[in-house]
This record gives C-alpha cells, structure tokens and sequence, in this order.
C-alpha cells in the first residue's frame, strides 16, 4: 500500500519576541547597548591618539628641519679664489648712531655666555676694539639648533658675523663700544682653535693692581708665560696699542728726517770687523772664515757722509752679544740711528736730535691718545714730562750731573761714570728740581766713549758726546765723529783696535770727509719709558736675549 511522502522534520524555531503588542520584533537588549556604546567610545580614543601622534611625528619632523641651517656653520677653507665685494665693517667705527644698520665684520670671541637654550651673548674683539653681540631664537631667522651649536664656539675663535646694530638697554662696560651691540642673524667659523689656550687674554690683560686683593679669583700671568707664549700675548688689547705705538714712534721718525733733508740707508749687518769692542760681539761662521754681526750701523753711516749722502738715517737691527740679564738689555734690538754733517757746532747735530724726540713725543700724545689711554689701563703710570716753551729742554754737562749725585750723598770717587742706579737717582733728581723726565746730559769723559769720538779741543779729558735719557734712563747715545783719518787710527790704537783691522773704514776719511756727527737710538727702551712698561721685553715683539732665542 502506497503511501504520501512525508516532509522532513524541521529544527525547532525559537519564538521571536514581540513587542508589547506581539505583532513586531523586540530591540537590542540594554546591555547589548552599552557594549557598543563603550566599543564606540574606544575607537573613537583610539582615532584621537592616532591624530595626536600624527601630529606630533609631524611637529618633529618639522623640528628636525632646521630652517636656519643656512645661517650657520664653518666655513670652507679660504683658498682665495672668489670676490663677493662684500664691505666688512670695523668695530672701532660702530656706535649708536649706527643703529637700524646691517652690518658684516670678522672678529675673535673674546669670550660668550649662553643664557638657557634660546640665547647666547658674546665679547667680539678686533685688535684694541671690542662690541656685544647677542644671538636669539627668532622665528624663520635664528632656529634653537643654531643658538645651541654658536654657545659651543670656543674663545679666540675666528668669526664672521652678520647682524643688525642696536642700542643696549644701558651703557655696555664690558666692551670699548658700549652704546651699540650687534643682534646677530648669521655666525660662520672662520678659523677655530685647536689647542688649549695657556691662559685667558682677560688675565693677561689686567693690571696688577688686580692680583692684589688676598680674594682675587683671576690668574696672574707671569712675564715668562707671556713670552713662551707670544702669539696669545700679543692679542690683547694692551699689546695691540703697544706695537701700534711702537709703529708711530718709527713713522714720526722717519717721517721728521725725511722732511729735514736725509736719506734713508741699509747697511749690512755681517762685518768682517767689530765696530765697537770685540768683547760685545757675535762672531759667525762666514764661508772658511769669520764674520761679526753688526753692533750698529756706525761705520756705514760714516762712509756714506765720506760719500757726500750729507745726511743718513737707518731703521734696523742692532746686535750686542752682552750677557746682561736686565729689564732694559736685549741682544737685538731695533736702532733708529742717523748721521749728518756738522757746519759749525756739533750742538747742530744734538739740537736737532732733540727737536726729533720732541717731534716723536708730540706726536705720540697728539696722533696716539688711545693707545696710550688702553696701555695705562694695565701700565698705570705718570703722564711723561718734557719741557716746552722758551726755556727748551734741560741741558747739563757731565760735571753739573756728578755734582747733582755728590749733592744728594753719593761719593764723587764712585762717579767716573754714571751707572744704573745712579742713572735712575739722578732722573729723579732732575724730575724733582725740574720737573721733567727727558732731559740730556753733554761733554761725558772721552774714555768713556767709543774710539771714533771727537775729543773736546779745550780739555782731552772730554769729548764732544752727549746721552739723552727718559724717566732716569738713557736712549740715545751720540758724538761729533773723528773724521781726520790720523786721528782716528790713534784713537783706534789707544783703545786696542788694529787699524789695519779696519782699513776700508779708514781709507774712506783719507779720501776726505766732512765734519759729522749722529746717534743711536734703542726703539724698544724709547717705548717702554714713554709708557713706563717697566720691562724692555714687553716693548718688542718677540724678544731677544742671553736665555731666549723662541719663539
């Protein structure tokens, strides 16, 4: 019997739930809602972090580019292959009125002080100048990179800087132009320092007044440290005037002979004969024989008045092999020496050096008055004295000298001459009674003069010689010269000098040589009593002496 198919059983079907009225389905649960609520809300913190962190690899991506990268850095080596015409200013020539001006220099850090990480404050220095500059974080212009990689130049570093010049907010004592400063937008390295700086130039550059105090924080700097280390002596500010006072001393020399008629000489300075003593000079190696360096220019000098020059100056070397350890002995040492014809009276000769140093000492107060204003700051001392007016300068003989000494206690016996110590006392003397510290003493002792010296007609004890000195000290020394050859080789022969030793010297005179007279002036001992240095090695430049040869 056939039966219907039947349908399979189907899977139970769980009631859907109604609404209140049964007639459409129910909503999600309240739980069910707070569960994709809280899901919500955690995306949404999770979208925000992400944004926050985009931004922020943004804003560091965007610090990392260093916007001012341009604006600082070192320089590529200077090979001196291109011009860019561009003007360099000089510190000495800003102020205030040079305010709103944009202005490109080269300079040394004195020194420079960072103030946090937005600003950096700097000392700039050219030779006896020196002016702020401040260098600030500012939006597009100066980036915190470029303030922190400037804080990190080291002092003496050469710089070129680019800026605009301001006025301070008050007057700037810490620099020689203290109503500007300069905001900088551009720094480069031009040179930077390599070594450790022995000392700083501020403790080189004070004066000892400022070791004094027992809580002193400053390093004192010994003579013997400046000079083993020269170059950094030489740039401060005080030694800057120094050698720039030493210039104007020889250009106001120069400068006055030329116009009074003389001619500037070279002589050599290898000789085949000692001009003076042979006990204070340097003997060489010449070839297969010997030769001296020259003590002074003294025999050229004569030789070219024999050569009708009339009138002769030279500015050279001078060497003395004298083993003097003093503050005013060096064994070279710059001369400024002349000689000239004589008509009448070797006086023309000494009247007209005088005129000379007046003319330097002039000169030097009128042309150089910051200079010596920037020595004193470190070299306190009195202003130098010399009269003027119709009285002219002080004049004395030698015996009028000596009887100034014997007056004030010193034994007549101990005075054949005048050493040091009394060379200093009788300065003093003379500034006492007349106040001055340049005056010149004539007719010394023929046995204390070299042999080509004129002896006084009227007492052979005498000669026609004179000394000038400074602050007690001599600086020049000169004569009328032996220029009658008999003479001259008996002279040679009284003081132990061969005259055959010497015959191209004396055949000169047998041709025929006018009347003649000179001097020579040590440069460096001019200086350091016109500043009253006190050392004769802090008026050259690298000195010279029995126990110094570097640097």
């Amino acid at each position: 019997m056939s039966t219907e198919p039947q349908a399979p059983a189907s899977e139970p079907v769980e009631p859907t739930p109604t609404s209140a009225g049964g007639d459409t389905p129910a909503g999600p649960s309240k739980n069910e809602l707070k569960k994709r609520a809280k899901e919500e809300e955690k995306k949404k913190k999770e979208a925000e972090k992400l944004a926050r962190q985009a931004e922020l690899a943004k804003a560091k991506a965007a610090a990392e580019v260093d916007f001012a990268e341009q604006n600082y850095g070192k320089l590529p080596l200077n090979q001196s292959q291109e011009r860019l015409g561009r003007t360099r200013v000089a510190i000495s020539t800003l102020n205030a009125s040079s305010e709103g001006q944009t202005v490109l220099l080269r300079a040394r850090v004195h020194t420079s002080r960072a103030q946090g990480n937005k600003m950096v404050f700097f000392n700039l220095r050219q030779r006896t100048d020196s002016i702020q500059a401040l260098l600030s974080v500012t939006p597009e212009k100066v980036s915190k990179q470029m303030v922190k990689w400037a804080a990190g130049i080291a002092d003496e570093t050469i710089v070129s800087i680019e800026g605009v010049v301001q006025k301070p907010l008050e007057e700037i004592k810490s620099a020689s132009v203290g109503d500007a400063e300069i905001l900088i937008s551009k720094i480069y390295i031009i040179a930077g320092v390599e070594s450790r700086l022995t000392f700083t130039i501020d403790d080189a550059g004070r004066p000892e007044s400022a070791f004094e105090s027992t809580d002193a924080q400053y390093n004192r700097v010994a003579l013997e440290t400046r000079l083993n280390n020269r170059v950094l002596d030489l740039r401060t500010q005080t030694n800057q005037a120094i050698f720039k006072l030493q210039s104007g001393v020889v250009n106001l020399f120069r400068n006055y002979l030329n116009e009074h008629g003389f001619t500037n000489i070279h002589s050599p300075k290898l000789q085949g004969a000692a001009t003076e003593s042979g006990a204070s000079v340097f003997k060489v190696s010449y070839f297969k024989g010997t030769a001296f360096l020259a003590q002074s220019p003294q025999l050229a000098k004569q030789m070219a008045i024999a050569a009708d020059f009339e009138r002769v100056y030279e500015i050279g070397p001078v060497f003395r092999a004298e083993d003097s350890n003093t503050h005013r002995h060096m064994t070279e040492f710059i001369g400024l020496d002349l000689e000239m014809t004589i008509e009448e009276h070797y006086h023309e000769v000494m009247e007209l050096l005088d005129s000379l140093f007046l003319n330097i000492f002039k000169g030097l107060r009128q042309q150089y008055s910051k200079e010596i204003e920037v020595v004193g700051k470190q070299f306190p001392a009195s202003e130098f004295k010399w009269r003027e007016g119709p009285e002219g300068t002080l004049k004395l003989t030698f015996a009028e000298a000596v009887d100034l000494l014997v007056a004030d206690g010193v034994d007549r016996e101990t005075l054949d001459d005048i050493d040091t110590t009394n060379e200093k006392r009788l300065g003093a003397l003379v500034k006492a009674k007349w106040d001055t510290d340049y005056f010149i003493i004539d007719k010394f002792p023929l046995a204390l003069r070299p042999f080509y010296t004129m002896p006084d007609p009227n007492d052979p004890t005498l000669s026609n010689s004179y000394d000038f000195f400074m602050r007690g000290e001599e600086i020049l020394s000169g004569a009328q010269r032996i220029h009658d050859p008999t003479l001259l080789a008996k002279q040679m022969i009284s003081k132990g000098v061969d005259p055959e030793s010497m015959k191209g010297y004396l055949d000169a005179f047998r041709l025929g040589c006018s009347p003649h007279g000179g001097g020579g002036i040590g440069l460096e001992r001019v200086l350091m009593l016109f500043l009253k240095l006190n050392n004769i090695r802090r008026a050259s430049l690298f000195p010279r002496d029995p126990k110094r040869l570097e640097p």
